[in-house]
């Protein structure tokens, strides 16, 4: 069993397709399908089913993307390890990245931490599970880091707050509340909300609020990004919450304050149970330089000294 095997399968698996699995990792489908085929036969058992128009994973399989998962998070360590020892760091870094980084210019980070280390490859994810899918891909080693919209997370989940901001109400100027120069959670009731996909954590956070508000809205709308919401509201179609420098986006539209205020935190998410590479260590280092305006000098205290 090698590692290359093992790479093409997980990428299979998550594709759900041997033509996307092999574009993933930039080999011939041919190739893909036959690393594959082969992993079955040394094995002895059938890991996906090939009858479906999909491609599924057997219950076999689903158990074997679990541990091939794990092996291929600590192959990377393994490899990883020994960068600090060279004379330029290098190596990789999966980093995992929301539709907003909030006030954080995450470009202008990543074009920084190039400049310096130019050697480290950086390769950013997106989840269309958002937070919730980038706190699996922690917990199971195939992200190095991830930025996420969380103050909690699993035990085996270390969240590091590196930015805050409010959610705003965006709606039309000739809407109900669009005139208002402030909202009440409670003001929603009976509006069209426009929700975000489940698992991303301002989804969460709305919820919450209606909850707490004891507040029913209308929400026939889910969407996975913030440009459709903002033309759902610009076409009349309802209201929505997002954070303030993402509805800044959209001058056309109002944003007006919350009350009671929904905060939105951004987090870098890490494993707490086994240490960064290098190369994740330092591109952690260099979000969290980027996000120094944005911290307390309590939260620069705890990540190493607020005059460091």
């Amino acid at each position: 069993m090698e590692l290359r095997q093992l790479e093409y399968f997980v990428a299979v698996a998550e594709e759900r397709s041997f033509s996307r699995g092999a574009e993933r990792v930039h080999v011939v489908q041919s190739a893909v399908s036959t690393a594959v085929a082969k992993l079955e036969r040394e094995l002895d058992i059938q890991l996906l089913d090939r009858s479906r128009y999909r491609i599924a994973l057997t219950p076999a399989g689903a158990r074997f993307l679990t541990e091939a998962r794990g092996t291929l998070a600590a192959a990377r360590r393994a490899k990883n390890s020994v960068d600090q020892f060279r004379e330029h760091l290098s190596g990789s870094v999966d980093l995992g990245t929301l539709m907003s980084s909030g006030p954080l210019d995450l470009p202008a980070a990543l074009g920084r931490f190039h400049t310096e280390y130019p050697l480290v490859s950086i390769r950013l994810h997106q989840s269309v599970a958002g937070t919730a899918g980038h706190l699996a891909a922690i917990a199971d080693g195939s992200l190095d880091l991830a930025l996420v919209a969380a103050t909690t997370a699993p035990p085996q989940i270390a969240l590091r707050p590196v930015a805050r901001e409010p959610l705003v109400l965006l709606c039309r100027p000739d809407q109900r509340l669009g005139s208002r120069s402030q909202v009440q959670v409670s003001d929603l009731a009976g509006e069209t909300v426009v929700r975000f996909a489940a698992g991303w954590g301002i989804r969460r956070q709305t919820d919450d609020a209606f909850t707490t508000a004891g507040t029913d809205v209308d929400a026939p709308y889910e969407v996975a990004d913030y440009d459709t919401a903002a033309g759902l509201v610009r076409n009349r179609l309802g209201v929505t919450l997002m954070p303030a420098t993402a509805a800044g986006n959209y001058p056309d539209l109002r944003t007006i304050p919350v009350t009671p205020t929904i905060t939105w935190t951004l987090a870098l998410a890490t494993q707490a149970q086994f240490p960064a590479t290098p190369a994740a260590t330092a591109m952690a280092g260099t979000l969290l330089e980027t996000c120094r305006p944005f911290l307390t000098a309590e939260e620069l205290s705890s990540y190493g000294g607020a005059d460091s």
